[in-house]
């Protein structure tokens, strides 16, 4: 079980090209996609919200592919490694931590911005919309997602930026984690989650403690989608 404020020599840790690489394929799957199908199909319905749901996490995936693939290194490197099951549940309490400052975060964001409250709309819609779309939509948000996004913010974004150290890896990696969710009322819970999984990630030095917060949030989140339909 590995504590450590540096993950990995910097040879074999990834860089800018990496990160660099991994961000741009994931808005071209996460954004490009959806403007692309947008007159195929209608991104606002349940189908298309549980498809979205689906692609949020294949775009991440997609993003780490391309990062992964610049040049060879262990997968290691990125903390693609087994940890113990103290590092897990230390995962569950900050999925719990993030749930809590997200709903301390979130009205006090609203009240001093006037940011959109509805981009997460077609989620809802999708894990309100019968059983199918809710399987459908779960396995994006709480599946892929958690495991895409993971992998390319924390195994390579957080890894690459700890050679300036770990304040501004884990706070880096968690800005732009969060502006990627755009300017809306998932920001701050966006950025606490990007915190805790950062720096659960530095600590570990494995990606998957990091999963279990991101996996632990998202399910409650579609947990209250499925119980409060038209709730966003």
């Amino acid at each position: 079980m590995a504590h450590t404020t540096d993950v990995g020599p910097k040879t074999t840790r990834p860089g800018w090209p990496e990160i660099v690489v991994g961000i741009v394929a994931m808005a071209v799957v996460g954004f490009g996609l959806p403007i692309a199908a947008s007159g195929r199909l209608d991104l606002t319905s349940p189908l298309g919200g549980a498809l979205l749901a689906c692609l949020s996490g294949v775009a991440g995936l997609a993003g780490f592919a391309a990062a992964a693939a610049l040049r060879r290194r262990s997968w290691q490197s990125f903390g693609i490694r087994r940890t113990s099951a103290r590092w897990l549940w230390l995962g569950v309490a900050g999925g719990v931590i993030a749930l809590l400052a997200k709903g301390l975060l979130t009205p006090l964001f609203l009240a001093l911005t006037d940011v959109p409250t509805d981009t997460q709309a077609g989620y809802a819609a999708g894990a309100s919309s019968g059983p199918w779309l809710l399987v459908l939509t779960a396995i994006g948000l709480v599946v892929l997602t958690p495991i895409g996004e993971e992998l390319l913010f924390r195994g390579v974004v957080t890894t690459g930026l700890l050679r300036y150290g770990p304040v501004i890896a884990t706070l880096g990696s968690a800005v732009i984690f969060a502006l990627l969710h755009g300017i809306n009322v998932v920001l701050p819970a966006a950025l606490v989650v990007g915190i805790i999984t950062a720096e659960l990630r530095r600590r570990s030095d494995s990606v998957w403690p990091g999963v279990v917060v991101h996996a632990f949030n998202n399910s409650i989140t579609v947990i209250a989608y499925a119980l409060v339909p038209g709730i966003v």
